[in-house]
């Protein structure tokens, strides 16, 4: 059986190392600990195919400590306690240091994660997590303090380009011997397609290869053709549960309040393509038509209401339609988060202020009783007077006088920003 081209391409050392010069480019302090074998421990976070596991193996090949490698697939507290011990013996017996490199390292639970803690702790191992996941949620916060956090970014079509034309060219570990033509719009696609993963990528190249090489003809070679059959669609970096899922909501929202529709339209398209639940897409607009627009246009939670109901009437692919008409009205509407200070700043009053009771004149008149306890006594009811309105407090007596709604000059809130300033003028003696 063959080897996989994106493992027989790994890089050996720090020069063959494409990409990720933020991290481990030339003066970069980890560049330095590597070279100067003095690594301590670190996480390594980022989508897949930006390069983890090949810095991990280059580490392995640059130090003199002894390497050991789990997964935390199907590794346990077992195997975790054993690479322990035997990293203690060869301390103590040896003075050998001694790297452990945990893969998927977020798939370890609380009790894994902590069976480390202690030999990281006082460096019995030098600890190399690598991870798809935020570590800040989903690695133990002791850990995190005693680790480094190195973030890998999807890799640049530059960088992509390289590596490709490192493996068309390699005669050792590559597909050099073979001799093979390839396209410039052959390797166009591939890197496009791969969207920033190495791994898709030479596992793309290593596909159109093994094709050309078994169809008839004179030369081996790969075109464009070839690619769009072999490569299908491009990778969408989306995790309905990770990252990605929080980061591109995120950027929806903050299109919509920021105002621009067309960049909303765009994260709305991704989320679509990537399968995200439309539902979800829906509530979090009917979340920001209160929060962010309120009663600068009321519409706005008229427009998304109908959208999240046409969701569920309709379903996708249509419902794209009720999503995107939705999210270009909300994104152009006045903004105004009056609402969610009021709300917000009342609840704290609630939570810290001593509660007062109910004054008597707001209270419930309508039982048989009620009257003679002295309920609704004093209360002035507003439509006996000019314009539905009397000057009255409605507010328990330690809380006089506090605002908490304070309407912004966006939109149809301007408006009412006049009418509370007329109302309050009445007040004054």
């Amino acid at each position: 059986m063959v080897t996989p081209l994106a493992f027989r391409m790994r890089p050996r050392n720090l020069s063959e190392y494409v990409g990720q010069i933020d991290v481990i480019g030339d003066g970069t302090i980890l560049r330095e600990a590597i070279n100067n074998d003095d690594l301590s421990s670190i996480i390594l976070y980022g989508p897949a195919g930006t390069g983890k596991t090949s810095l991990a193996q280059v580490v392995s090949n640059m130090t003199s400590s002894v390497f050991e490698q789990l997964s935390a697939v199907t590794s346990g507290v077992k195997q975790v306690r054993e690479v322990i011990a035997d990293a203690t013996k060869r301390r103590d017996e040896s003075n050998l240091s001694t790297i452990v490199f945990i893969d998927e390292i977020h798939r370890f639970n609380k009790a894994q994660q902590d069976a480390l803690l202690p030999a990281v702790e006082d460096n019995t191992i030098t600890l190399i997590g690598a991870t798809t996941e935020n570590p800040f949620f989903e690695v133990n916060s002791p850990l995190i303090s005693r680790s480094k956090i190195y973030v890998l970014k999807p890799l640049s079509n530059v960088d992509l380009h390289e590596i490709l034309n490192n493996a068309i060219k390699d005669k050792e570990r590559g597909l050099g011997k073979l001799k093979i033509s390839f396209d410039k719009k052959a390797l166009v696609h591939i890197v496009d397609t791969a969207n920033g993963d190495a791994r898709i990528a030479l596992n793309g190249l290593d596909l159109v290869s093994r094709a050309s090489l078994k169809r008839k003809g004179a030369k081996p070679s790969v075109n464009l053709k070839l690619a769009e059959e072999a490569m299908g669609k491009r990778a969408i970096l989306y995790d309905r549960q990770g990252d990605a899922h929080y980061d591109t909501i995120s950027a929806f929202i903050k299109s919509l309040r920021g105002g621009d529709p067309d960049a909303a339209i765009y994260w709305l398209a991704r989320m679509i393509k990537a399968g995200e639940d439309p539902k979800f897409i829906a509530r979090r607009m009917v979340i920001l038509a209160s929060e962010d627009i309120g009663n600068a246009d009321p519409r706005a939670l008229q427009v998304a209401m109908a959208a999240a109901e046409a969701v569920q009437f309709v379903g996708l692919p249509e419902c794209r339609l009720n999503l995107a008409q939705a999210a270009t009205y909300l994104a152009v509407a006045p903004k105004s988060n009056a609402v969610i200070k009021a709300i917000d700043k009342a609840l704290i009053d609630v939570e810290r202020e001593k509660i007062d009771p109910v004054p008597m004149h707001l209270r419930d008149t309508h039982y048989s009783g009620a009257k003679k306890l002295g309920h609704g006594k004093g209360y002035k009811y507003p439509h006996d007077h000019e314009g539905g309105f009397v000057e009255q407090s409605y507010l328990p007596e330690n809380l006089e006088g506090l605002t908490y709604y304070n309407p912004t000059d966006s939109g149809l809130e301007k408006s009412i920003k006049e009418v509370l300033k007329k109302r309050k003028n009445k007040k004054k003696p």
